[in-house]
């Protein structure tokens, strides 16, 4: 006669089973959280390096205008006093000039 297993040890068997097919079910679970929580941390810091690349270009722009705004500002002090400069030869050549007249 052949070897017919229990049922009790089929009922085992199905149990176990349900129970394998549980643990897979929430190890995946737990993988898919870990994953997702992963890809929201990297997210999270891809976020803050752009900020961080924003901030810089907007604080490197803020630089450049403030060193073009102090070469106008160089520029402009430059010409005044090249100007004044101008009209103090201008003034000294007509004093020569009425001197040599008179």
């Amino acid at each position: 006669m052949a070897f017919t297993p229990s049922k009790d040890h089929r009922r085992r068997e199905r149990e176990q089973k349900k129970a394998d097919k549980r643990r897979a079910r929430e190890e995946a679970k737990v993988e898919k959280l870990a994953a997702e929580k992963a890809a929201a941390e990297l997210a999270a810091q891809k976020a803050a390096a752009e900020l961080a690349a924003q901030k810089a270009a907007a604080e490197l722009t803020a630089k450049e205008a403030a060193k073009q705004a102090a070469a106008e500002q160089e520029a402009r002090i430059e010409a005044e006093f090249e100007a004044e400069l101008q009209a103090e030869i201008d003034a000294e050549k007509k004093d020569a000039e009425k001197k040599d007249a008179s």
